[in-house]
């Protein structure tokens, strides 16, 4: 019996495709990866769908054996199910900062890109001296079951095994998760920094909430179906008509007096990073699409992460936000309500927006060197005393 004919938790049954779906303009966006899937049905005609879900034989495979290498100097700490745990810790003292990679369309090497473009480099010499990254892997058939609450499970398990309570990073679709998990093992938690996450879908319009709206969910049941269980990354990738090298220009940030033979050597490496695409567990991924994005169970308090529902007024710890003015995937509004939905005193919030787009404030050389370096400081601080500024707006 094929393993995808039956529902599963989730709620997915096969579906199928059926007639002219609604039109969408095209995405200049390309990290996130459950509304692609909107743009293909609203975009691509039949010819170029029965294309993109051609047989598996015809895939390049997904990126598990990448030869793209991180920049920072790492070691594996922990092998879990679900990811691998990568220390680029310089000593041993002080809370561990734990950065939760989007599982998405890309790989984790988002937080680490390439030097003056890289989180945790700017991390490690502002002074932060045990950072850790969940290296989230790309799904096999093996996996095609996996489950939000299996990446809390191994996300808990990477906690304990850092010595709770501890920093954590959650950077875009990763800040939703933490933030679920800051809510679940509250006294795990000691500081919380959510980048470009979306959080609230309804707080505020924007062209990938519309678009969430105009798909219905059997259409996504039936991709995952033809995938045989598994979102394949490089189907989706095949659906965007970006220019990488101008997408690089401006999610890096290079500056104009960069040597020539520098900016072609970052082009090219962000054009093989945005070419090796993870596998997505297709159960996860139709929980992701359905109960965040469709249902916005989190802002709504109808979540249930590992047997509970969560409430977030259970979050108390002191939290920073960063927001991309320019976001073409997540509205500020949907990352700063959660102002409003956690337990924090308002003077342990504070909230920062760049003038940039989504993919700057994960590798931009002047949201590094501006908002990451602050956010190093208010990680490194203790006292309830603000190292920020509430609400400021970097220009």
């Amino acid at each position: 019996m094929n393993s995808t004919d039956e529902p599963n938790e989730s709620g997915w049954r096969p579906g199928a495709v059926s007639g002219a779906q609604h039109p969408a303009s095209v995405l200049e966006a390309f990290l996130d990866w459950p509304f692609a899937v909107a743009t293909l049905m609203g975009q691509a005609n039949a010819r170029l769908f029965e294309d993109l879900m051609s047989s598996g034989s015809e895939r390049q495979g997904a990126s598990s054996s990448s030869s793209l290498p991180w920049t920072t100097a790492n070691k594996v700490a922990l092998e879990l199910a679900s990811m691998r745990l990568r220390d680029f810790s310089t000593g041993s003292d002080g809370p561990a900062t734990l950065i939760c990679a989007p599982y998405a369309l890309h790989r984790a090497t988002i937080a680490d890109f390439a030097p003056a473009h890289s989180i945790v480099e700017t991390l490690c010499r502002s002074g932060l001296s045990r950072v850790f990254v969940t290296d989230w892997r790309s799904a096999t058939p093996e996996m095609r079951y996996f489950t939000i609450d299996t990446y809390l499970a191994d996300l808990n398990v990477a906690v304990d095994e850092l010595g709770p309570p501890v920093d954590l990073i959650g950077l875009c679709q990763g800040g939703w998760l933490v933030l679920v998990y800051a809510a679940r093992f509250p006294e795990k938690v000691r500081r919380l920094v959510l980048v470009g996450a979306p959080i609230d879908t309804a707080a505020a319009g924007s062209r990938l909430s519309f678009l969430a709206g105009d798909v219905p969910l059997p259409v996504f049941d039936e991709l995952v179906r033809l995938g045989e269980g598994i979102m394949h990354g490089d189907r989706i990738l095949r659906l965007w008509s970006v220019s990488t090298v101008d997408e690089a220009e401006a999610a890096l940030q290079n500056p104009p007096d960069l040597d020539p033979a520098r900016q072609r050597e970052l082009s090219d490496r962000f054009r093989q990073w945005h070419a090796e695409t993870v596998d997505l567990p297709g159960v996860y991924y139709l929980q992701v699409v359905k109960w965040l994005f469709k249902e916005n169970q989190i802002a709504e308090g109808r979540f249930v992460a590992l047997g509970r529902c969560v409430d977030l007024a259970q979050v108390r710890a002191p939290i920073c936000l960063l927001a991309a003015g320019s976001d073409e995937i997540v509205s500020v509004d949907q990352l700063f309500a959660v102002t409003r939905l956690v337990g924090t005193p308002a003077e342990q919030l504070e909230k920062m927006t760049e003038a940039c787009g989504h993919l700057s404030l994960f590798m931009g050389s002047a949201v590094l060197e501006r908002a990451w370096r602050k956010i190093a400081r208010w990680l490194d601080h203790d006292s309830n005393e603000s190292q920020i500024g509430r609400s400021a707006t970097i220009v």
